[in-house]
């Protein structure tokens, strides 16, 4: 497997329960501050597993093509609330922190 991926793969897996944290912050974590499409391709291919779902725009909107109603559900069964727009309050639900990434920057959970 491609080494980024699973550095991809290692971050999604400390996303707290009922947070999300966007595709760019995932980039910049592994020290890819453009990286974010990088890092969708990356999740195309996650495992299931993993929390896929809380891995949103940077603004804060569900991707997934058709599987973005599923990604909201299953965000809202934890809790997390959207906005009238569609999108997630990345203010109160986003990531802050998570553990250090080898080779990005430092950074501990919310």
């Amino acid at each position: 497997m491609n080494p980024f991926y699973e550095q991809v793969y290692a971050v999604v897996a400390q996303v707290p329960f009922a947070r999300v944290i966007s595709y760019g912050q995932i980039a910049r974590l592994l020290g890819q501050p453009r990286g974010a499409r990088q890092v969708g391709r990356a999740m195309r291919l996650c495992p299931d597993h993993l929390p896929w779902h809380r891995v949103v725009r940077a603004d804060g909107s569900v991707a997934g093509g058709q599987y973005a109603p599923l990604r909201r559900a299953m965000l809202e069964a934890e809790g997390v609330p959207f906005l009238p727009d569609g999108r997630v309050d990345l203010a109160r639900f986003g990531v802050r922190h998570l553990p250090p990434q080898s080779g990005g920057e430092r950074s501990s959970e919310k």
